[in-house]
């Protein structure tokens, strides 16, 4: 147990997690923004945050944006408003650093379905396989990893690895395979998942492409293959904003998880975006992971500068090596954050 008193904290138990109960009188875009000047810090935000996260952060992205931009930042301090893996990913690339997670409950359920044990001993059966590992894991898998890939760089990864070299794709089965039928090459696939990406219903999604029939239905490659089929066009994150910039069609049914609409909304306040449904009673698709961070964590995390991401040096020195290596091949293609 940490032994000292937070005035606007109930408690902090020995996870780091916050149990806050913050002034709601307090303006905590103005105190954020204060705070980011007085410590010399920056707020990385995922796609997929709360709107009002979104707003004040220094940098919105997607997975390979984020870590390209947590590579080049001179802040003393990164705020990741994003899951667990993100920040590690932070932590990896700025070892000196200072980096802090709102919510170290923010986890990710495809990096959870992917245990490093279990993956070892997955990976000794394929001994002359190259690892790829989909960014979405966490730090000890990257250490059983040759090089990483995010949704819009994957194809550029896999192409880049020489053609008589088999590959061994984790965690994320639906992913592994649209990159499989993209690319032609014959991968393992571990079996993992995304819980948001996989609970996309065709049959709500056909009835609503009725009832809109001049929209353009986009999705994430990691949906499921029977979305992904009827898709007007799959990319990731960043990918599937620029498409609803730069495409004429005014509707756009989003099969991702729907932070993105923020963004989507502010660039194109004149188009109308529908996220797609979900195969349950609910309306909403959103990561319950992600949307652990609030403002209020948000703004405790940085007062007081817990919790703070710790790994140790050898899981930083071992996986770091395939995150350098995914943003050597990312810049010399061009993806730039």
């Amino acid at each position: 147990m940490i032994d000292f008193e937070i005035p606007e904290v109930k408690n902090l138990n020995r996870k780091g997690f916050l149990d806050f109960e913050v002034d709601p009188t307090l303006d905590l875009v103005a105190e954020i923004n204060k705070l980011k000047k007085e410590k010399k810090a920056i707020i990385l935000a995922h796609y997929y945050q709360e709107s009002e996260i979104q707003d004040v952060a220094d940098y919105i992205g997607d997975s390979l944006g984020l870590a390209q931009k947590a590579e080049s930042t001179d802040a003393e301090i990164i705020v990741f408003a994003g899951v667990h893996f993100m920040a590690e990913t932070a932590k990896m690339l700025n070892p000196h650093k200072k980096v802090l997670l709102p919510d170290l409950k923010a986890g990710c359920s495809l990096a959870d379905s992917c245990p490093a044990p279990l993956f070892k001993k997955f990976k000794e059966k394929y001994p002359d396989h190259v690892v790829v590992s989909y960014i979405n894991c966490t730090a000890e898998l990257k250490t059983l990893t040759d090089v990483c890939c995010t949704s819009s760089n994957a194809e550029v990864i896999i192409n880049s690895i020489p053609k008589d070299k088999g590959i061994i794709f984790a965690p994320d089965k639906n992913l592994g395979a649209y990159l499989q039928k993209k690319t032609g090459r014959n991968m393992v696939i571990w079996n993992g998942a995304c819980m948001v990406h996989e609970i996309f219903s065709h049959e709500k999604i056909t009835k609503l492409k009725v009832r809109h029939p001049e929209a353009k239905f986009i999705a994430h490659p990691e949906c499921e293959a029977h979305i992904l089929d009827v898709a007007d066009f799959i990319g990731s994150t960043s990918q599937l904003l620029k498409y609803t910039k730069e495409n004429p069609a005014q509707e756009f049914i989003v099969a991702t998880e729907s932070g993105i609409l923020h963004q989507m909304e502010l660039a194109s306040p004149d188009k109308l975006f529908i996220p797609a449904p979900p195969n349950n009673t609910c309306a909403c698709n959103d990561c319950p992971h992600m949307k652990r961070n609030t403002m209020e964590k948000l703004y405790l995390c940085m007062k007081y500068e817990l919790p703070e991401i710790l790994l140790e040096d050898w899981v930083i020195e071992k996986g770091k090596v395939c995150i350098d290596r995914m943003l050597e091949v990312s810049v010399a293609a061009g993806f730039k954050a």
